[in-house]
């Protein structure tokens, strides 16, 4: 396989697990955030709003390194 190719495909692969990163994020944000209202503190719904938001937060702080990398070259 030639070396642009490779390249290629490989950037492809860096840019598709950016969307499972930013999903991935916000659902275990949403899940602490559940699993702690119902099971340890019965604070239903604040815990779970204050964890989904900061899920959020390190989903776009993903993407914001992914362009910040993409930048450097």
């Amino acid at each position: 396989m030639k070396r642009e190719n490779r390249r290629w495909i490989r950037e492809l692969a860096y840019y598709g697990s950016l969307g499972l990163s930013m999903a991935l994020s916000i659902f275990i944000g949403l899940g602490i955030g559940i699993y702690l209202d119902r099971q340890v503190f019965q604070t239903t719904p604040w815990l779970t709003l204050i964890f989904l938001v900061m899920g959020i937060i390190a989903g776009f702080r993903n993407i914001g390194m992914a362009i910040k990398k993409i930048r450097k070259f």
